[in-house]
């Protein structure tokens, strides 16, 4: 549909303006719910924030301990235990599985790391001399890459909810600021387009009035001139057969009621044939 600065090009009929009052309430009805929307994944979307600070903060603390940790297996074990470790390793036991979690029709990745418990290839490492400070290495390293874990599925959910909210902030701004306000505008001139024909019609109707209340009064004078000039002849016909004027007066107004019943018992014979066919 073609776009007029600040309404639709349409044209002025009732039919428009129910549809025009359908589209504004839908539209109303849609922005109450992109808003809700928006303001439920702005709420979650803080909420991923503080935790990303706090899992990133969590990082650094595991991170620093792991370091220390592996200084002691080092110092323990001797320059061979990364080959050692390289070595006795066949698989992962730390495994990563992830499912989606709906927030207002938004689905979120989520991350969880679990432990495989039929690997365990790291059973022998550390016999002979530090296996005290390497189970306290895999125990360290193993709570490094849940952290991650956990800080990963937060971050992809964090990229995900940014690009979400800022598409549905544009939709609720356009219904608001474009859409909103070049309907009522519509609205508003298809009212005033059918009022202004309403009263065009109006006074079209008045004047068709007026002028059918002209020629009826035109008619009635014609009529009224019309009986006395005939009265008037029938006084005379009756003075002329030898009556007195009150007399001839009487009689040319007992003929002239005969002429009107005839004329009245005509009409109604012609409107019983009218029904009649």
């Amino acid at each position: 549909m073609k776009l007029i600065s600040h309404r639709e090009a349409v044209f002025p009929t009732r039919m428009t303006l129910t549809t025009m009052k359908i589209k504004l309430k839908g539209a109303t009805v849609g922005h109450n719910l992109l808003k809700r929307k928006s303001e439920a994944l702005t709420k979650r979307f803080r909420d991923i924030t503080r935790r990303i600070d706090d899992a990133k903060r969590k990082m650094g603390r595991v991170m620093q301990t792991a370091a220390f940790s592996l200084a002691e297996v080092t110092y323990a074990t001797g320059d061979n235990i990364a080959y050692q470790v390289q070595e006795s390793v066949k698989s992962a036991r730390i495994r990563v599985r992830a499912h989606q979690e709906n927030v207002s029709g938004v689905h979120l990745p989520q991350f969880e790391a679990y432990y495989d418990e039929t690997s365990n290839d790291f059973q022998m490492t550390g016999l002979g001399r530090g296996g005290q400070q390497v189970q306290k290495a895999k125990h360290v390293y193993a709570k490094a890459v849940e952290t991650l874990v956990e800080l990963a599925s937060l971050q992809t959910a964090f990229v995900l909810l940014d690009e979400v909210i800022k598409v549905t902030n544009r939709r609720v701004n356009a219904i608001e600021h474009v859409i909103i306000p070049r309907t009522e505008n519509t609205i508003k001139y298809i009212n005033s387009e059918l009022d202004e024909l309403d009263r065009e019609e109006f006074y079209r109707l008045k004047k068709v009035q007026d002028k059918k209340q002209r020629d009826y009064e035109v008619a009635e004078a014609a009529r009224k001139a019309r009986k006395e000039a005939e009265l008037l002849k029938l006084v005379d016909e009756a003075i002329a057969a030898g009556n007195s004027p009150e007399e001839a007066n009487k009689i040319a107004e007992v003929k002239e009621l005969e002429k009107e019943k005839k004329e009245a018992a005509g009409l109604a014979n012609g409107e019983e044939e009218e029904i009649v066919f």
